[in-house]
This record gives structure tokens, sequence and C-alpha cells, in this order.
């Protein structure tokens, strides 16, 4: 995999104004997509939860309980879309690769949505070997972390069974993608006070 971030997807990623994530060059999309794909015909992805560049709730973090996957929208693909995919992948993690939260897919290749907290038809293996929405969970003293949400349309439906690691994701996609596209979400967690002695 290159060391250089394409400049299709930089522009994308400096467009929320936060500078280049510390694993850009890294991202699938920039494995997968290139500049012919990337938002092709359109092809669009959004949150009712946030807007581009914009901040997680915590309700979708580890920070708090009962927490869930965000909700996520997405427009229809190019015609001949089979399958659509989504990843999640934390750009800034520390270490030498992105951290990966979320694989989905077995989505229609048509305009769809997740609803908030919603189970996909498949999940494989996130960063934790678990199948499903890994909590973001930031160090406490680290800048924002960004967490880079890929949709990805695909001409041929996904072979690869739910659990799948991502080396095989990689594997069935590659030369499939006819349409992707990003949103990114930034996470820092606030240190807590203790309020000991307000309930006084």
């Amino acid at each position: 995999m290159s060391a250089t971030v394409p400049d299709w997807l930089g522009t994308a990623l400096a467009s929320t104004g936060a500078g280049m994530p510390k694993h850009a060059a890294k991202l699938l999309i920039a494995e997968l997509a290139d500049q012919r794909s990337f938002a092709r015909g359109g092809f669009a992805f959004s949150s009712p939860a946030f807007d581009n560049g914009e901040e997680l709730d915590p309700c979708f973090t580890a920070d708090e309980e009962d927490a869930v996957a965000p909700p996520l929208e997405w427009s229809a693909p190019p015609p001949g879309a089979q399958e659509i995919v989504i990843i999640v992948q934390d750009a800034d993690a520390n270490g030498d690769t992105p951290t990966l939260h979320w694989a989905v897919w077995g989505l229609p290749g048509q305009k769809g949505k997740l609803l908030e907290g919603e189970a996909p038809p498949r999940v494989g293996k996130n960063a934790k070997h678990n199948s499903e929405w890994l909590l973001p969970e930031p160090p406490q003293d680290d800048e924002p972390h960004r967490y880079v949400f890929q949709i990805f349309a695909l001409d041929l439906p996904m072979t690869v069974m739910p659990g799948a690691k991502m080396a095989d994701l990689i594997q069935s996609m590659k030369g499939q993608v006819t349409a992707a596209n990003i949103l990114t979400a930034t996470y820092k967690r606030e240190e807590w006070e203790d309020e000991e002695g307000d309930d006084e």
C-alpha cells in the first residue's frame, strides 16, 4: 500500500478542516477506490447523528453504557451495483495502522440506511476480534481521533461469511468497487471531574 495519500482522498479528508489524519494513506478506501470511483454518480454518505467532521455523541462510544453504532444513510449507487460495504477505521489510532471498528456488508446495492443500533446483515471481525461495532475509546490525553466511515458499492456480491477478517474482505472487494465515499467523525475523551460533595 502506498505511503502517499491520493489527491482525491486528501481533498475529501481536508474538507473537514481538521488536517490530515495520521493513517490517511493506510485507510482501506485508499487501497480499493480511486479518483474515478470516489463519489461516482453522486454517491453520497451521511448520518442523521452528525455532519461530516463533527464529533460523535458519547452514546456511540465507550464513554456511555448501552452505547450503539450511529445511524447511517447513503444515496443510490451507480447502476449495476450489487452490494454495499461499510468499513469504519480510526485514522489517528496509536500504532502503525488504522484501527478497524466496524466491517459491514450484505447490504443491497441501492439507496439505503442503517438505523441507530441496527444489526447489519453481515459483520466482520473488528480490531478486538469481535463481530460488532467497536466502541471508540481513544486515550484520554490524545487529541481528537478521526473515525473515517467508508462506503463502497460493489459490482458483484461478497462471498465471505459473517465473522470474516479484514484480509478476507479486502481480497473479495479488490477490483469490484464501482463507487465509494467517506464520512468523518471525531471523538476526544473528556476528563471526568471528581464531583464528590456536590450532593451535600
